[in-house]
């Protein structure tokens, strides 16, 4: 992923932070030189090992895919795999910027992480993997459920559970929050994704208040691009 250095990040922290509020990532892998895709959710195999960290290479991520998926069953060990986590995002018209000559843009973060799958198997492997999921995406976004009383059902469904592991050996990850636009311009925006009602578009602000660049440009006058 080309990363132009205005909307380059380099702690680890926010991409963190990124896929945690966003797990429900792409999986890429190729089939037959054709690249393949699936939208599931993909998670840390231990928060625990986070910390501390200056990068993610070697960290390990569950991810788990229905048996019967193509997908699944031309995986093996060893392959590698691409997966992209999309953050808030909101299309910016010239009309906010309220200066000429102006140009549309995007606002947007994500993450793309390459790794080595290790294929996990049936039984016990498949179903720690959906229950680590369950606890991540519950604690996150649920509301306390115990999965206590549904293991047995989890252990009827189980067979139909792909699981993997993927051990990270890149980490690319963008945060294009007009960080490139003197400050007047990225207060317009900001103001305007504050007083959106659409989608992602708080979360967007937030986004930018937590990415403002610490050294605002002067010379600009007018907003630029590097999409």
């Amino acid at each position: 992923m080309y990363v132009p250095r205005d909307f380059a990040v380099h702690e680890v922290e926010p991409v963190v932070d990124l896929i945690r509020a966003n797990p429900l990532a792409c999986f890429v892998t190729t089939r037959d030189d054709v690249p393949v895709a699936s939208h599931i959710p993909v998670v840390f195999v231990s928060d625990d090992d986070l910390t501390g960290l200056t990068d993610l290479v070697g960290v390990r991520m569950y991810g788990h895919l229905n048996v019967l998926n193509p997908q699944y069953t031309a995986l093996a060990d060893g392959d590698r795999a691409l997966v992209v986590f999309q953050g808030p995002h909101g299309y910016i018209s010239p009309t906010v910027y309220d200066v000429d000559p102006a140009a549309p843009t995007w606002n947007f973060s994500a993450v793309h992480v390459r790794g080595r799958i290790r294929l996990l198997g049936p039984g016990e492997p498949a179903l720690k993997v959906v229950k680590r999921t369950v606890t991540a995406l519950e604690g996150r976004f649920g509301q306390g459920w115990d999965m206590a009383s549904s293991l047995a059902y989890f252990e009827r469904i189980v067979p139909g559970v792909g699981a993997f592991e993927i051990e990270l050996e890149a980490v690319d990850s963008i945060f294009k929050l007009s960080q490139d636009q003197p400050a007047e311009l990225r207060d317009k925006v900001d103001c305007w994704f504050r007083g959106s009602d659409v989608g992602t578009h708080q979360a967007l602000a937030a986004d930018m208040d937590r990415h403002r660049p610490v050294a605002h440009p002067t010379e600009e006058k007018a907003p630029r691009h590097a999409d």
